[in-house]
C-alpha cells in the first residue's frame, strides 16, 4: 500500500470517464499520485465511479465495491469511496447494506470527496482534467441529464432534467484540450440534440459545432447520442460543410413500429423515422450512422419485431448495437407494463437482429477494399498499428489494422489503402503520412 496514492476505477460510459478525469486533475493539484485503472491497485485510497443504468452495469458496480470492501477488511487499502450513477440512484440502500464504504457520493457532489479528505477544490481548474484516453482524443461532455420521457429509461431518474453547458465554457474547455495535444473530440451527452433548449430557448447544436470546428488544430469532431424526435436538421449542413466534423452520427432509434414507438414513448412515428434516416443520408452523402435498437420491450409482437428486421435490412446501418429489454425500477415501463416476454424470446430476437447486422456490416466493410482513407493511429500492438477512420469511434467501432512495415507515430494521421477485411475490422497499408 502506497501512501499519498489514489486508485480510481471507472465503470460505465464515457460521461463517467470525464468526471473521473476532472477528479484526477483536482487530486494531482493537491499533491496526490493518482492512477486510473491500474493493473495493480496499490494506493491507500480507492475510488469507484459507478454505473447504475441497467441490470448488468449495476451488478458489475456492486461486485467491484464488494471486491474492494474485502481488500479494505484485509487492510490492503485504508479508505474506500464510491461515487457516480449507482450511488446517485441507490444512496440510502447502499449506505445501509455496505457500511464498510467510507462514504458514498452521487453523480454531482464528488467535489465534496476532495474537501472531505482535507484538501481544497480548485475552481480555477474546473475546466481542466487529466486525460486517461490516448492523448490525441478526448470525450467532451456538453450537457448533463435528460428531459425525454422514454418508458424504459432510468437516466432521467438518475441525472435529472437536461442541463446544457454554455457554449463559451465548452469552447474554452476544448481549447484547453487542444493545448494538451488532443486532436479529436467525441461530443457526448445523454441527448445531444436537446442542446441549448434549456438555457438559450432554442436549439444551439449547430452553432456549437461551428464554434468548435473553428478551433485550429482540432482535426476531428464526432457526434454521439442524438435523439430522433425533433431532430435539429440544421446540423446536417454544418457536418457536410466543415471538414473537421466527422461524417458520423450516433442516433439511438430503439425501434421502428408505430406500436412500439408509442409504448416506448419515443414521440416519433415509423414514417418520420424512415424520412429522418433518408434525409440524413441525402444531405450528408457517405455519412456513417450508428444506432441502438431494443428488443423485447413489453408489448412487442412478432409483427413489431418483423417490422424492425425489415427496417434494419432496408436502412443498412453502418454501425448497430442492440440489447434486450429489462425492467428498471421506477421507470414508466416498470410501473405501467408487465414484463411478459420470456427472456429466451428476447435473446432469440436480439440474436436475429445482430446476425442480420453482421452481414450488412461485413458487406459495408468489403466495399472499402481498394479505397483510401485518412486514418489516425491509436496504439501499437505486437503485429499491427491500430487506427481508425473518421467513420469509427474509439472502443466501439471497427479498427484499421496496419502491418508493421515502418514506424508510425501514435496520434498522427496517415493515408491508408484498405486491402482486406476480417470480421468488422479493416486491414490497410500506408500510402503516406498526412
Amino acid at each position: 500500500m502506497k501512501k499519498n496514492r489514489i486508485d480510481i476505477i471507472t465503470l460505465g460510459c464515457s460521461k463517467n470517464l470525464v468526471d473521473s478525469e476532472k477528479l484526477i486533475r483536482q487530486f494531482t493539484a493537491n499533491g496526490y499520485i493518482v492512477k486510473h485503472e491500474a493493473p495493480q491497485v496499490e494506493g491507500e485510497i480507492v475510488i469507484i465511479n459507478t454505473c447504475g443504468f441497467i441490470g448488468d452495469a449495476k451488478e458489475e458496480s456492486v461486485n467491484t465495491i464488494l471486491q474492494f470492501m474485502d481488500a479494505k477488511k484485509k487492510r490492503k487499502i485504508n479508505k474506500l469511496f464510491v461515487m457516480g450513477c449507482l450511488s446517485e440512484r441507490y444512496l440510502n440502500e447502499l449506505q445501509q447494506e455496505i457500511p464498510e464504504v467510507d462514504k458514498f457520493y452521487g453523480k454531482f457532489d464528488w467535489n465534496n470527496l476532495i474537501t472531505d479528505l482535507g484538501k481544497s477544490y480548485n475552481s480555477n481548474l474546473a475546466l481542466e482534467r487529466e486525460i486517461t484516453t490516448p492523448s490525441h482524443y478526448a470525450y467532451l461532455k456538453i450537457s448533463e441529464g435528460c428531459s425525454r420521457t422514454c418508458s424504459y429509461c432510468a437516466i432521467p431518474i438518475i441525472t435529472g432534467k437536461h442541463i446544457s453547458r454554455p457554449i463559451e465554457e465548452i469552447v474554452t474547455e476544448t481549447k484547453k484540450l487542444v493545448q494538451q495535444g488532443v486532436k479529436e473530440v467525441q461530443l457526448i451527452a445523454q441527448d445531444l440534440t436537446f442542446y441549448g433548449l434549456d438555457i438559450y430557448r432554442k436549439n444551439k447544436l449547430a452553432e456549437l459545432l461551428k464554434r468548435l470546428s473553428d478551433i485550429k488544430e482540432l482535426e476531428w469532431i464526432r457526434l454521439h447520442y442524438a435523439y430522433p424526435a425533433l431532430f435539429p436538421y440544421e446540423i446536417l449542413s454544418v457536418i457536410k460543410e466543415r471538414e473537421n466534423i466527422c461524417n458520423y452520427l450516433d442516433l439511438a432509434l430503439q425501434h421502428v413500429s408505430d406500436n412500439m414507438l408509442t409504448l416506448m414513448r419515443r414521440n416519433i412515428s415509423k414514417n418520420d423515422t424512415y424520412n429522418l434516416i433518408k434525409r440524413i443520408r441525402a444531405e450528408v452523402p457517405g455519412i456513417h450512422i450508428r444506432t441502438t435498437l431494443m428488443v423485447g420491450h413489453p408489448g412487442e409482437t412478432e409483427s413489431d419485431f418483423n417490422e424492425l428486421k425489415e427496417f434494419v435490412a432496408e436502412m443498412r446501418f453502418e454501425r448497430l448495437g442492440g440489447f434486450a429489454y429489462s425492467h428498471e425500477e421506477n421507470t414508466y415501463s416498470a410501473t405501467h407494463y408487465q414484463d411478459t416476454i420470456p427472456s429466451e424470446v428476447k435473446q432469440k430476437r436480439l440474436d436475429e437482429i445482430m446476425f442480420l447486422q453482421e452481414k450488412i456490416a461485413q458487406e459495408i466493410s468489403d466495399n472499402k477494399i481498394g479505397k483510401n482513407f485518412r486514418v489516425i493511429i491509436d496504439k501499437e500492438e505486437s503485429d499491427y498499428y491500430i487506427g481508425r477512420t473518421q467513420f469509427d469511434s474509439p472502443e466501439i467501432d471497427p479498427e484499421v489494422l496496419i502491418e508493421k512495415n515502418g514506424i508510425l507515430k501514435i496520434g498522427e494521421f496517415y493515408q491508408v489503402e484498405i486491402f482486406d477485411t476480417q470480421g468488422f475490422d479493416l486491414f490497410g497499408r500506408i500510402i503516406k503520412g498526412i
